[in-house]
């Protein structure tokens, strides 16, 4: 793959054989983020998982104490009272039934995160196969499917991430932005790592953290010391 000037500009300030503790890490990516937009942080996690066994899973959720520098846009299944709840919280959307087809058939997908009350997950679960591949499939260990949607939307609101294992093991997460300061995106980074070696398995045996990454939208990667982090 062939990067254009900036980037290798840019990939002359990290040293690809050494472990960064994590506050150099993290001035590093503020210092080799050179686009013209507002960089996404993210933090890549390679672990000794086998996600094909169901209990070295790791999925989960944590608010980042700072957000994550993004609006998110909350759909909400709900029925009853629940509807004005969720609305009353700060829902973007709210509906049932009525919004099967409207996602299925014209392909709308302008939200960002789905909560569900447990009693309209029949409803959700016809949309397994659109909302499922990407990622957007309510669910109880990320605290998507609850009876308390104001909690679930004020949380989502305030910077809740989920962590999830992708096909290859690698947990994939934003931590911020790059005007975010050091301090704010050391601390995301910090709260985001406590949640994942809190949710490690206890079928693992071996490694459960091999690498971490931090990396903005379109920097080069920056390898992280995981010797304070396990």
């Amino acid at each position: 793959m062939k990067h254009g000037k900036k980037y290798r500009e840019a990939a002359k300030l990290v040293d690809r054989t050494v472990q960064y503790d994590p506050t150099d890490a993290v001035a590093l990516v503020k210092k080799a983020a050179t686009a013209k937009f507002d960089e996404t942080v993210e933090v890549h996690i390679r672990t000794g998982c086998d996600g094909r066994h169901a209990e070295q899973q790791v999925r989960g959720a944590v608010v980042l104490p700072n957000g994550t520098g993004k609006t998110v846009r909350v759909l909400v299944f709900a029925k009853g009272d629940k509807v004005n709840e969720a609305e009353a919280a700060g829902a973007d959307y709210v509906g049932g039934d009525e919004l099967i087809p409207r996602i299925q058939n014209d392909g709308w997908l302008d939200f960002d995160v789905v909560v569900a009350t447990p009693d309209m997950m029949g409803v959700v679960g016809r949309l397994g196969k659109v909302l499922g591949p990407k990622g957007l499939m309510p669910n109880p260990k990320a605290g998507t499917v609850t009876m308390d949607v104001t909690k679930a939307i004020k949380d989502i609101k305030a910077g809740k991430i989920e962590y999830r294992l992708d096909k290859s093991n690698i947990i994939h997460c934003p931590v911020g932005k790059v005007s975010f300061t050091e301090e704010q995106l050391a601390e995301n980074f910090d709260a985001l790592m406590g949640a994942i070696i809190k949710a490690r398995p206890s079928a693992l045996k071996g490694q459960y953290i091999r690498s971490v990454t931090l990396t903005s939208t379109m920097g080069p990667g920056i390898k992280v010391s995981t010797a304070k982090l396990v």
